[in-house]
């Protein structure tokens, strides 16, 4: 069996990590797996070539639009695949895999076509113009998708609200690596002395890209809320907080209790190193992978209700409205002071994962979605 998935970048993000895992997953399953990346190379192409899978680039630029010779090139791409099913990643794949089964199907045969929508639909007016209009096309062409796999139920919900069929609805959450990502005490030793801090230092990590859906403004109020709190009230504690991220960088706040440590690639072992992880995003999160991750590595999280946060957290995180600085300052406050609590929590956290959200749970959905 092939399979062909269209997807828009590899650079790092929610959606490129889930299909680098899935991909990872299926290695030993019989399944020849593609890549077609819409824009051009990123930095998760050769983890995914390093598998053995084969990925081809249509170089398109930010929000340019397929001229015909990168529609010619698709269509040689999928005739070379040559797949029997081929499955897009967001939004701008799931068009690109639709029009690519109308290149290919009159040609050969029939392939099963499946969409993937991996973020929350709140307000279109939030979305750059190229992807509202994406959104609204697909409300008419989600009909041809065998099924339309949604990684958290409040995005089903709201794109079924928005126009997109119902009957082709299935629920596929993220999955989560537990070899990868899991406790490791001398991590958190190791982080220190690269920091130049003492070990007894507690670090908060907050780690997403520069977007305004992530909402660091908000996270920013909170930090400073904590760090008067804990200087008031003469806490002995100290926290340092880690902001991780394309983007992130010092500029966005003077805050000495800030480290701004930019893009990293070693996520899992700074994971393990934390003491609590904050999700600050406003919209647009269907499952955050960070939660997970977290969780996995028995790290507690605070998080604000976006997508399906506060339902993967259940009751071992916290959870705020979005935008509620005071809210995400409390709750973090309560967990530096409760160290019993952290780790209670974070040992509960990591069960659900195993229970719920592992990788192989998950990889067996996708195979089974696709009929396997």
């Amino acid at each position: 069996m092939r399979i062909t998935h269209i997807i828009t970048d590899l650079d790092t993000g929610g959606a490129e990590m889930m299909l680098y895992k899935l991909l990872a997953s299926l290695r030993d399953e019989a399944l020849n797996s593609s890549v077609i990346i819409l824009m051009g190379r990123g930095v998760i192409t050769k983890q995914i070539e390093a598998l053995g899978v084969k990925v081809e680039a249509l170089d398109l630029r930010q929000g340019e639009y397929p001229s015909w010779q990168v529609i010619k090139r698709l269509r040689y791409f999928i005739q070379d695949f040559n797949p029997d099913i081929i499955q897009g990643w967001m939004y701008h794949g799931n068009i690109a895999a639709t029009i690519a089964v109308f290149l290919y199907q009159p040609i050969r045969k029939k392939v099963k076509l499946f969409w993937n929508v991996r973020q929350t639909l709140y307000d279109l007016k939030n979305e750059k113009p190229q992807t509202r209009y994406l959104i609204v096309l697909g409300r008419w062409l989600s009909f041809f998708a065998h099924s339309i796999i949604y990684n958290s139920n409040l995005s089903a919900e709201q794109h079924c609200n928005a126009g997109y069929l119902s009957k082709k609805t299935k629920i596929i959450p993220n999955g989560f690596d537990l070899q990868k990502f899991k406790p490791d005490q001398h991590h958190h030793q190791q982080l220190c002395e690269e920091l130049g801090v003492a070990e007894s230092v507690l670090l908060v990590g907050h780690i997403s890209r520069l977007h305004p859906m992530k909402d660091h403004p908000t996270l920013l109020r909170a930090i400073d809320r904590v760090v008067d709190s804990l200087s008031s009230t003469g806490s002995k504690q100290e926290v340092l907080f880690l902001l991780i991220g394309h983007g992130v960088t010092s500029e966005l706040s003077n805050n000495l209790a800030i480290r701004f440590l930019g893009e990293r690639s070693d996520i899992p072992k700074i994971m393990s190193a934390l003491d609590i992880v904050v999700s600050s995003s406003a919209w647009g999160e269907g499952f955050p992978n960070v939660i997970g991750e977290a969780m996995a590595s028995e790290v507690p999280c605070v998080v604000t209700d976006v997508g399906d946060s506060a339902y993967i957290v259940g009751k071992y995180g916290r959870v705020c409205p979005v935008g509620d600085d005071q809210c995400i300052a409390s709750s973090l406050l309560q967990l530096i002071e409760n160290k019993q609590e952290r780790k209670t929590a974070g040992k509960q956290a990591r069960k659900r994962i195993k229970e719920n959200y592992s990788m192989d749970k998950i990889k067996k959905e996708y195979l089974k979605e696709w009929g396997f």
